[in-house]
């Protein structure tokens, strides 16, 4: 009998989330029947974007989220032991799945190729859902040409610092916004960005100015809020923004504001487009094959924050909500 673990949504997080909104459990699983398998969780992924759901997520459920899991167990010839699966199990050590089961949460279940020296944590990074994110949300919304000036904001992260190598990748000038000046070093020497802008402590609308003296083409928006409203009152006339996430307001409580963002999308005729990742699930093989080509050819480049433990899974998903990440932040259990 295999007894997995799982973080329970208990309460609903006023601000800043608690330890007190989480309930770690036991659950006794019971043995596999025909054509189902079992999968024990190695990393945990960590991303912006849960703490946007929490909201919505039944109370006395799972904690949503990605992982990738090896098969210890399996009565199912497509999904042999040994092997590793990606899929949004949620905050659990262990699942028992049934090898007709192709999406979770709109998300694919993918039996993960052989990725060589890779690490297989890249599949919740680069090779997964946050690869995709960028690569999708980054082309098929903003459509960069050569030449053009690209703005990437929460650019740190694991999908901004991803859409800033692509940018590059298709010949534009890319300016990254984050939080630390170490993180600025790592995109302009480790990452290839033109520049770097630290919200907190420079003036982010005269350095935009300054660094962007002929306005910006293309927008990705991680964060929302000022530095959005910036950013949009700079921009060109046909720019495009494509709306990835909202962090900045994450934690407030009641409907968020919006800053006054109508004048700059009227008078420079802007195209600003949110969306979900799920929307390209069709073409998921592609974005996985094209970054870990990119990958492969020195053209892509990565960082994990890992933080070891499942009893730490908290700790690694706030410190990712306060920036503390660079690159993609997991935990290994």
């Amino acid at each position: 009998m295999v007894r997995a673990q799982k973080y329970i949504l208990q309460k609903r997080s006023r601000g800043f989330p608690k330890p007190t909104d989480f309930k770690l459990e036991r659950e006794e699983l019971p043995p596999l029947q025909e054509h189902e398998y079992l999968a024990e969780a190695v990393y945990l992924s960590v991303d912006p974007y849960m703490r946007a759901y929490m909201p919505k997520i039944p109370l006395n459920t799972v904690m949503l989220g990605g992982q990738v899991a090896k098969i210890t167990e399996s009565r199912s010839p497509k999904y042999p032991r040994g092997k590793y699966v990606v899929g949004n199990f949620g905050w659990r050590t262990h699942t028992i799945l049934r090898d007709d089961v192709t999406e979770h949460s709109g998300i694919p279940v993918v039996l993960l190729p052989d990725l060589g020296d890779l690490p297989v944590s890249l599949s919740l990074g680069m090779l997964g859902m946050p690869g995709n994110t960028a690569y999708f949300g980054f082309l098929e919304l903003c459509d960069p040409k050569p030449g053009e000036t690209v703005v990437v904001s929460g650019a740190a992260g694991a999908v901004g610092s991803h859409v800033g190598q692509i940018a590059k990748i298709k010949g534009c000038k890319v300016i990254g916004i984050a939080g630390t000046d170490k993180k600025g070093k790592w995109l302009t020497k480790g990452l290839g960005f033109d520049s770097f802008i630290n919200y907190k402590t420079q003036n982010v609308k005269e350095e935009l100015l300054r660094q962007a003296p002929d306005g910006v083409d293309c927008y990705f928006d991680n964060v929302g809020g000022d530095i959005t409203s910036i950013v949009l009152n700079q921009m060109n006339r046909y720019g495009r923004i494509s709306v990835c996430g909202a962090i900045s307001g994450y934690n407030d409580e009641g409907v968020p504001k919006a800053p006054a963002i109508q004048n700059a999308i009227i008078v420079n005729q802007l195209k600003m487009e949110g969306f979900m990742v799920q929307r390209w699930s069709h073409r998921w093989m592609e974005g996985i094959t094209q970054n870990l080509e990119w990958i492969r050819q020195g053209k892509l480049k990565y960082q994990e924050t890992v933080t070891n433990g499942f009893n730490n899974m908290f700790n690694g998903f706030t410190d990712m909500l306060k920036g503390v990440n660079t690159g993609k932040a997991v935990v290994k259990v």
